[in-house]
């Protein structure tokens, strides 16, 4: 399979997601994005268009986090789920972004499950 079709398989399973996944004021939604070093979360409002927080192991506070990408990735899912809480958010939509819900994307969602977020 060549990194074309790949590429465009993940984009129609994206497409038919989000035809059914929409963040709200009420009810944010989380995106994550998996590349394959990184990983990337944000919880966006789509009624107004904007996002409202974001954390990744790019972060300046992240950098510097040790472990297997799968662990890097619950703590990213915990601290995504403590700055929600503080800024008042307890309900989520899970958007899986394409990907596979299994491995670092799982892992991820469970560390902001274990950290108090509701989805």
């Amino acid at each position: 399979m060549s990194q074309i079709d790949k590429a465009s398989r993940r984009q129609k399973i994206k497409d038919r997601s989000r035809a059914s996944v929409r963040g709200t004021q009420n009810k944010l939604r989380l995106c994550v994005y998996r590349s394959l070093s990184q990983i990337y979360a944000q919880l966006i409002d789509d009624e107004n268009s904007r996002t409202v927080l974001a954390v990744s192991t790019m972060s300046k506070d992240n950098r510097a986090l040790h472990g297997s990408k799968s662990e890097r990735c619950r703590i990213i899912g915990t601290q995504l789920a403590e700055k929600a809480l503080a800024a008042g958010i307890t309900t989520v939509v899970f958007d899986r972004n394409g990907f596979r819900y299994h491995g670092r994307v799982k892992a991820l969602a469970d560390g902001a499950r274990e950290a108090g977020l509701i989805f």
